[in-house]
C-alpha cells in the first residue's frame, strides 16, 4: 500500500474547511492506504500559544479526528511532538534549504502581510518542516488544500536536494491525493477567502458549533441588497456562501436558489436559513460523538499511544538510513 501523510495544526476547533478539504479524503484512504494522520502542534508554536492551550488544543483535534470516522486500527493518528525524529529530520532539511526560496513562499509572505510583529524564524522555515512530516514516513501521497501546493512542491524540492547531495534515491517524490476531481478550498462566511481559524471565530462553522451558534453565524454573514439584473455574475462573498451551499445541501437545493437568484427573486434570508439548517444537518453526527469521545480519558490516552509507536516506527527507519547516507556513523 502507498504511504500517506497528513497533518493539522492544533490551533483549536476543527471546521467546515478540514472536514470537507481533508478528513472526508481521509476516511476513504485509511480503507486502502497506509495512512499517517497527525495533529501538528510544533507548527502551531508559530503563533505562540499558551501551555494549556497547546494541550487542550491537542486534545481537541484527536478527540474531532475520532469523531469524524478515522480509525485508529486502520490509520495512525499521532502527536507531531511525540516523534522527534521529525524535528531531526527537519534539521537536516534546513541545511539544505534556502533563504531565497523560503522568503518566496506565498504563505511567507501572507504572514509577513498579516503579522508584521511576528516574524519568526518557524514562520520562515515552516515548509522544511512539513516538507519533514512527509519525508519521515516517505510519502508518495499527501492530502492537502489547494493553499499547500506550493508546500509540497517544496517538499519534493528538499527531497530530491538530498538525493542529488547524498547519491541516492531514498526519498520518493510526494504529489497532491484526492478522491474528488480537484483540490477543495472551503470558503469562510466573511467574504474574504478560504474557511480557517486565523481569520475569526465568525467566518468558521465548527464541527462542534451548536445548532443556534451555527444559525447565527450564517445569518451575519455578508449579503447585499440583491441581484439588479438576470443572470448577473454573482460577486465573491454571495458566490462563497453558494460554495458552501454546494457542499452541504442537495443538487435540487442550490438549483433552487441559483434560479432565483438568476431571476431577481431571492431572498437572502430564507437562503441562509436553509443554508443554516443544511449546515446543522451534515454535522449533527459528528457533534454528537464528539460530545462522546471527548469525555473519555483512557480511550484519548490509548489512542495518543498506539499512535505514537507506530509513527516512532516508521520514523526510526528513515532517520537510520538518513544518517548511515550523511556519514554521521557510530565508531
Amino acid at each position: 500500500m502507498e504511504t500517506v501523510v497528513s497533518g493539522i495544526r492544533s490551533t483549536g476547533k476543527l471546521h467546515l474547511g478540514n472536514y470537507y478539504g481533508a478528513i472526508k479524503n481521509f476516511l476513504e484512504m485509511q480503507n486502502n492506504h497506509n495512512c499517517f494522520f497527525f495533529i501538528a502542534d510544533l507548527h502551531a508554536l508559530t503563533t505562540h500559544p499558551t501551555s494549556s492551550e497547546m494541550h487542550a488544543n491537542v486534545r481537541q483535534v484527536v478527540t474531532e479526528y475520532l469523531a469524524a470516522g478515522i480509525d485508529p486500527e486502520k490509520a495512525t493518528i499521532y502527536v507531531q511532538s511525540d516523534v522527534p525524529e521529525t524535528v531531526e529530520l527537519y534539521l537536516y532539511l534546513n541545511m539544505n534549504a534556502y533563504l531565497g526560496e523560503l522568503e518566496r513562499s506565498a504563505s511567507f509572505k501572507d504572514k509577513v502581510r498579516s503579522h508584521p510583529d511576528n516574524v519568526n524564524a518557524g514562520l520562515l522555515t515552516y515548509p522544511v518542516l512539513m516538507a519533514a512530516d512527509i519525508l519521515i514516513h516517505r510519502a508518495t501521497k499527501v492530502p492537502v488544500g489547494k493553499d499547500q501546493e506550493q508546500h509540497l512542491e517544496m517538499a519534493r524540492t528538499f527531497g530530491n536536494r538530498f538525493n542529488r547531495l547524498y547519491q541516492s534515491e531514498y526519498f520518493p517524490e510526494p504529489y497532491a491525493f484526492s478522491f474528488q476531481q480537484k483540490l477543495v478550498k472551503i470558503p469562510g462566511l466573511d467574504g474574504k477567502g478560504k474557511m480557517g481559524k486565523s481569520e475569526g471565530e465568525a467566518n468558521a462553522i465548527y464541527l462542534s458549533d451548536s445548532p443556534d451558534v451555527i444559525r447565527k453565524k450564517v445569518m451575519k454573514a455578508l449579503t447585499d441588497s440583491g441581484p439588479t439584473e438576470e443572470n448577473q455574475e454573482k460577486p465573491d462573498y454571495i458566490q462563497n456562501l453558494f460554495d458552501l451551499m454546494t457542499i452541504v445541501s442537495s443538487e435540487d437545493t442550490v438549483n433552487h436558489f441559483d434560479k432565483l437568484y438568476n431571476s431577481c427573486q431571492i431572498r437572502y434570508g430564507d437562503f441562509k436559513k436553509q443554508l443554516a439548517e443544511d449546515m446543522i444537518i451534515a454535522t449533527d453526527p459528528i457533534r454528537n460523538r464528539i460530545n462522546d469521545i471527548a469525555n473519555d480519558h483512557d480511550y484519548l490516552r490509548k489512542v495518543v499511544t498506539l499512535g505514537a509507536e507506530k509513527a516512532r516506527a516508521s520514523a526510526q527507519k528513515t532517520i537510520s538510513d538518513v544518517r548511515e547516507l550523511i556519514g554521521i556513523k557510530p565508531f
